[in-house]
């Protein structure tokens, strides 16, 4: 697995604090799984429409760990967060809080 370190000072200049930018980056990380696991889910439910699992089916066996190892190679959702933080930069803002009547 690759670890690299990330330099908090080139964070903290693109945010105005970096615990704000911290908290925008993870959400964003959570984002991407979710749009990342409906992904998954929807090719795997293409190879096998019907529902029913076929255990001696070997090309459906190997077609979903194809599937399988093609995420995998995938970089983890907080490090996709971080680059595009880092490069193109994700946009937040806070939510408006109602007024009281």
């Amino acid at each position: 697995m690759e670890f690299k370190p990330s330099d908090l000072k080139k964070i903290d200049d693109r945010a105005s604090n970096i615990y704000e930018a911290i908290i925008a980056v993870g959400k964003k990380a959570r984002q991407v799984n979710e749009e990342w696991r409906l992904e998954y889910n929807t090719m795997l439910n293409t190879m096998n429409p019907d529902g029913i699992e076929d255990e001696f089916d070997d090309k459906a066996n190997s077609d979903k760990l194809e599937i399988s190892k093609e995420f995998d190679k995938r970089k983890k959702p907080h490090l996709f967060a971080l680059d595009k933080f880092m490069g193109e930069g994700v946009q937040y803002r806070y939510k408006e809080e109602a007024e009281e009547k």
